[in-house]
């Protein structure tokens, strides 16, 4: 049997990041063998992912950033079992690296990401390796890119909610404040799209569906019901759609009204925010 020194079993600590009596029990198996040792271990975070395959991994870590350009934001969520971990350093850090990697490639969904080399390894299966050191189920849920003139990124304290937006123009005075107004409009009144007529046709039909309901509940006429439900829609826009809601600074103007304040071409042309429930 091979004599495992500690400078052996922490050089594999290094180099895999699993904990110092896992490595030395590898080492111990692998009789000293290095790159066994690392296979080993690989293995054994191939075997946890598989074991875990099935539980829930509610909890994770939201990130966000801007490219070097400032013309494309992103974003990714990656989940895991508990909060414990999500809060854990080697956690941030490791999704903090899943995010380069995204900015680097332009990756525009995890799949994307996922799909990556590294070090001649793909994302996926550094994500095995990173199950194998926490123990839980990880999953690279989401991962977006919006692209603009200029483009913001919010990560909330907590890495629990983000948001990132795209705007029409750059070259707009307190352009970074304005920008930075938007993305946290965005994480805290949680929009689904940026204007009226970008709601999809089955959340429309569904809002006006729920407006007859709450109207005939109310005892109104039957032939009013489908005007209460469209009063009732735009109340829904106004409170759904990012151009169309109270700015949250100042209630008196809509966000599409600070925008255009600021400069007559400016709006929004893409965001997305990403929520841990």
């Amino acid at each position: 049997m091979a004599n495992i020194t500690a400078a052996e079993v922490n050089e594999l600590r290094k180099q895999t990041g699993a904990g110092m009596m896992d490595c030395k029990k590898a080492l111990v198996e692998a009789d000293g063998d290095f790159q066994l040792a690392i296979e080993n271990l690989r293995k054994k975070g191939q075997k946890l992912a598989a074991s875990r395959a099935d539980r829930d991994a509610s909890e994770g870590i939201v990130l966000t950033c801007t490219s070097a350009q400032n013309d494309k934001a992103f974003m990714i969520m990656l989940n895991c079992e508990t909060d414990f971990v999500a809060k854990n350093q080697e956690m941030i850090d490791f999704a903090s690296s899943l995010l380069d990697i995204a900015v680097q490639n332009n990756c525009k969904s995890a799949e994307e990401v996922l799909n990556q080399t590294v070090n001649g390894r793909k994302v996926s299966d550094l994500i095995t390796d990173m199950i194998g050191k926490t123990g839980e189920k990880l999953d690279l849920a989401k991962a977006d890119m919006v692209e603009g003139k200029i483009a913001f990124a919010y990560t909330h304290p907590g890495n629990r909610v983000g948001s990132i937006a795209a705007l029409t123009v750059k070259d707009v005075k307190d352009i970074e404040n304005i920008g930075k107004d938007v993305v946290m409009q965005i994480a805290a009144m949680a929009p689904i799209a940026i204007d009226k007529d970008d709601v999809c046709q089955t959340v429309i039909n569904k809002e006006i569906e729920i407006g007859k309901d709450q109207a005939r509940e109310e005892g109104k006429p039957e032939e009013m019901l489908e005007k209460i439900a469209l009063g009732k829609l735009n109340k829904f826009y106004k409170e759904n759609t990012l151009l169309n809601q109270e700015f949250i600074k100042d209630n008196k103007k809509t966000v599409g009204q600070m925008l255009t304040e600021a400069h007559k071409d400016l709006t929004v042309v893409a965001f997305k925010r990403y929520t841990l429930s």
